[in-house]
């Protein structure tokens, strides 16, 4: 862990055979000594063999075959990998198109069969017509035959022909199959590719002290510090030192990654210039500590435990051009929508409220969450899809449609949601979780499936930021850690295996 701060299988035995005829057995006692009466012949039970089969001879008929016992079976064998049964899936599909003339369908790693998968399984897999996991029968045939669903003929398919250019189907009927879209399963690593030590990272729920920049560089406040970690070089700056004035609260960074906000405990917020290590203004206007902070451009929202948000022009001599009053409590979460249009904020009273960019009060307000909201994201994706996750005594994720002001979805977590991030490269999202686990959740929408579930903090996983190129996320708890995860594709990756842009530099570069 680096410091953020500078410095041959044994046989089992044959079983016992059981022969027709015993040996004899002296029996003491028993018509004199050495007398051994011979054993009776025993009758072996008859078995009726029946070699009568009536095959199907519709041209649209299949045979299913289906193991009664591959619930016992399946159990002794090894778990298949994700991959393996994509590729059976796939080779299931293929037989099915070109041997049983069944239409080829797309395959989907959602929709993956579990089942036995090949001919060695039985002949299940094959045909559409079984259950994947058929009930046990207390006959004790091994095969069962059933003749499949002819179906309706559907306008505009060809008919089946009984005549065949070769052995299996035609050329066009197996290039359409293989044609067929598949989405490739992606993997998402377990553990963090990258540790950093940060000693005194708050174990504070409403702050806000990781952020990284779109000129990679990762800004993280410790204690009274704000520190710089370049992501390319793995080189670690000192910012600046507050001492006895106060400490760090936020970070946030501008859109263009050169300059960096830094809110105070003293309810002040001062701008950086980044590359010169120079600060540049001090902004008064809060009269508490400020926690959370939101770029628009030039514009800066600025949140805070004094209920207020004060929108600030960094162009203008003004500490602040607007104020906007709603929350009751600590305003905890800022987010600005995609197009710039629209502010979400999440205050500590429970309420999310939605800002039009030029008015005085929030032009929606959500009262569903039962628990303070700091979780807040908008979807790049959609046009007015935001999501918001909730605290302790709330633990769910919802979805908002702010165009139509209704609620979507309602996910329960089972644990405090302390981050959300929408992935920008495919329509998924990463949420972060309190106690008791701890999680690290990657989540697939608008099905909301579950990734990957990571798991390393010992404590609850309060921060959160992405890198530049959508792929990477880091994370922060109080146990003292950054940790580094390859959670998404990355802008050139979607639909391949192989890894590109921030993940795999700083794989290369980060030791």
């Amino acid at each position: 862990m680096e410091r953020l701060l500078p410095s041959g299988s044994a046989t089992q035995p044959e079983p016992q055979q059981h022969q027709a005829f015993s040996s004899p057995v002296k029996q003491p006692g028993a018509g004199g000594a050495g007398y051994a009466p011979q054993a009776t012949p025993l009758r072996s039970p008859k078995i009726t063999y029946s070699d009568r089969f009536i095959p199907s001879r519709a041209a649209s008929s299949r045979l299913d075959f289906s193991i009664l016992d591959r619930e016992a079976a399946a159990s002794e064998t090894p778990r298949r990998t994700a991959e393996k049964e994509e590729s059976n899936g796939a080779y299931n599909m293929l037989l099915r198109s070109e041997l049983l003339g069944c239409p080829a369908a797309p395959l989907s790693p959602d929709k993956a069969p579990s089942g036995a998968a090949g001919m060695g399984g039985g002949m299940g897999g094959l045909a559409g017509g079984l259950p994947s996991s058929p009930t046990k029968s207390p006959s004790r045939k091994l095969f069962r035959y059933i003749a499949g669903d002819a179906g309706t003929p559907t306008a505009g398919l060809p008919t089946q022909s009984p005549y065949a250019r070769g052995p299996i189907g035609g050329e066009d009927s197996l290039a359409a199959s293989l044609a067929s879209p598949s989405r490739m399963l992606r993997k998402i690593p377990r553990a963090p590719f990258k540790v950093l030590d940060a000693p005194a990272l708050a174990d504070d729920y409403y702050l806000n002290l990781v952020d990284w920049s779109a000129q990679n560089t990762l800004a993280v406040g410790l204690g009274t510090c704000v520190y710089l970690w370049s992501a390319c070089t793995s080189k670690v700056t000192r910012l600046v030192d507050f001492g006895e004035g106060g400490a760090v609260c936020s970070v946030s960074w501008s859109q263009r990654g050169s300059y960096l906000s830094i809110g105070t405990d003293k309810g002040e917020v001062q701008i950086w210039d980044a590359t010169k290590c120079k600060r540049i203004r001090t902004l008064p206007g809060h009269k508490q500590r400020v926690g959370c902070m939101a770029w628009n451009h030039h514009t800066l929202a600025t949140g805070s435990r004094d209920r207020a948000i004060l929108l600030r022009d960094v162009r203008s001599q003004e500490p602040y051009v607007a104020k906007l009053a709603g929350h009751r409590s600590e305003v905890c979460g800022l987010r600005w929508s995609p197009d710039d249009r629209e502010l979400a904020s999440g205050g500590n009273d429970n309420q999310l409220f939605v800002w039009h960019q030029q008015a005085a009060n929030p032009v929606l307000r959500f009262s569903e969450h039962q628990a303070a909201v700091k979780a807040i994201a908008w979807s790049p994706h959609q046009h007015g899809l935001l999501v918001s996750g909730g605290g302790t005594a709330d633990r769910c994720i919802r979805f908002w449609n702010t165009t139509t002001g209704q609620s979507l979805q309602c996910i329960d977590t089972g644990s405090q949601v302390c981050n959300l991030s929408w992935s920008k490269n495919v329509n998924e999202l990463v949420s972060t979780h309190g106690y008791s686990q701890n999680q690290i959740i990657v989540w697939r929408y608008p099905t909301m499936q579950k990734l990957a579930t990571l798991t390393g903090h010992t404590m609850r996983v309060l921060y959160l930021a992405v890198s530049p190129d959508g792929q990477t996320i880091v994370t922060g708890a109080g146990d003292e850690t950054l940790r580094f995860w390859n959670v998404f594709p990355g802008p050139k990756a979607q639909g391949s295996g192989s890894d590109s842009g921030m993940g795999s530099m700083m794989r290369t570069l980060i030791r």
